[in-house]
């Protein structure tokens, strides 16, 4: 009897309430605070568009016009064709590439380097990290000039007297058209090291010390511990860092500018000192249209590599 007054009294239940979805009308959307969201992100929103999406947007306009700021002639996409068989962008690309290909095989295994050195050092941490950021510091201009000053081509010079005092005759440095280029991807690695550096020693922090004390105890010595461990832990910040310097390398302009001007005979003139002889090679101004769909074009290179890239490398690097 019990049982069946049981089995009645789960019956008589009611079914649980069907809760409702409530349907999203503009004045619910008032009610719930999104005007007062949308005068919040607005100021943002006003300063991302006016300052980002404005100059991208009058940019490739620009690209597609003759144009010298003070007359301006539609010529679609006349400008491409012009930039594409000008014979001195192709020069342009090949040196950008080639100080590229220098920057990467000595500008970023090298901050690793001495970041993993630096980290295995007990003492003193804080006086190599702040005397390796140093470079950072100096402004850029600075340190271009003085560090031209230091490839001075006389026997006489910083350089070439401390070769000289190692049995090396003087070199050119930047003088020579062979020379000219390693010499500034010798300065860029010296000047931007330091940045990547104190990334690096920030992100060896986040490695478990205890994957280092089992490596210990089987025996791997230093470098057995950073290809095992040290890497495979910073493989995500080593596939960031090694995108942005690509495209900081794609995008030199300081050094060659200020060492040689893109010479000696061309060797130095990279893609944006391109896009700047186009622009301003006389006191009048140049053709800011052809510079422009340069910089478009060049954008564009960057985008589709970058895409690639973490298409690319974006299963091996969460994995």
């Amino acid at each position: 009897m019990t049982l069946s007054r049981q089995r009645a009294a789960v019956d008589d239940t009611p079914p649980p309430a069907v809760r409702r979805i409530r349907r999203r009308t503009p004045l619910t959307w008032l009610r719930g605070g999104g005007f007062a969201n949308l005068l919040f992100v607005l100021p943002m929103l006003f300063v991302f568009v006016f300052f980002s999406w404005s100059p991208i947007v009058q940019s490739v306009v620009m690209s597609l016009q003759k144009t010298n700021l003070i007359v301006s002639e539609w010529v679609g996409l006349d400008n491409y064709l012009v930039v594409l068989s000008d014979p001195e962008l192709g020069r342009a690309v090949i040196n950008t590439l080639w100080f590229a290909v220098l920057a990467l095989l000595f500008g970023f295994p090298l901050p690793l380097l001495m970041a993993v050195l630096m980290s295995e050092v007990r003492r003193g941490k804080g006086v190599y990290s702040a005397l390796a950021y140093l470079p950072v510091v100096i402004p850029p201009v600075v340190a271009v000039l003085l560090w031209k000053f230091f490839y001075s081509a006389d026997p006489s010079g910083v350089f070439n007297t401390v070769l000289g005092a190692v049995g090396i005759p003087p070199q050119p440095w930047i003088q020579d058209a062979a020379q000219a280029m390693p010499s500034l991807v010798l300065e860029a690695t010296w000047a931007g090291a330091g940045g990547s550096i104190i990334i690096y020693l920030a992100a060896l922090l986040a490695v478990p010390p205890e994957l280092y004390d089992a490596a210990e105890v089987d025996g791997a010595g230093i470098w057995k511990k950073v290809w095992h461990v040290t890497l495979p832990q910073l493989r995500g910040i080593l596939f960031i860092m090694l995108i942005l310097q690509i495209i900081a390398t794609a995008q030199v302009f300081l050094e060659p500018f200020l060492f040689t001007g893109g010479g000696p005979a061309g060797a130095t003139k990279t893609v944006l000192l391109y896009i700047y002889d186009k622009a301003f090679r006389n006191s009048l101004g140049g053709d800011y249209g052809e510079a422009t769909a340069v910089s478009v074009l060049l954008a564009i290179v960057l985008a589709v590599l970058s895409w690639l890239y973490f298409r690319l490398t974006d299963r091996w690097s969460t994995t």
